[in-house]
């Protein structure tokens, strides 16, 4: 059974994912992913926290996936990587409440999950430059 932090991220990316190819409303979204029961409220709260900090800080998360990653514009991305590295990277350099390696070990894990072939690889390979670089301590927090 996966921890209540995984299923609340796993909520957060098929949300931040829904909201960016259909335009929904990211709360209308959480709350029909939570009728269905299968988040506790902690959960809920963090999943929430998460969609909340990526759609608050999208400008500034594209800027840095896209400085981080050169080869591949952002209109040219996968949405599914899109999402996930904004999720990993608001976890690592806004939200700071899980190690770096722990949220860079959700990030690939979700990219495996719901990815395609070479999305794990893609996704630690940008984190990897993002936290190499350690903007960590330029970024001003949420």
């Amino acid at each position: 059974m996966p921890s209540l932090r995984r299923l609340a991220r796993t909520v957060a990316l098929q949300t931040l994912f829904e909201v960016d190819v259909t335009l929904h409303d990211a709360d209308e979204v959480i709350a029909r992913h939570v009728e269905d029961g299968t988040l506790e409220e902690g959960a809920v709260k963090f999943a929430r926290q998460l969609v909340k900090g990526v759609i608050g800080n999208l400008d500034k998360l594209d800027k840095i996936i896209s400085s981080n990653a050169p080869s591949w514009p952002m209109d040219q991305m996968a949405k599914i990587d899109k999402n996930i590295l904004r999720l990993a990277i608001f976890e690592i350099l806004f939200n700071n409440e899980v190690p770096v390696k722990a949220a860079i070990n959700e990030a690939i894990e979700l990219a495996k999950s719901f990815g395609s072939d070479s999305s794990s690889r893609f996704v630690n390979g940008v984190l990897g430059t993002i936290v190499s670089k350690d903007i960590r301590n330029t970024m001003n927090p949420v």
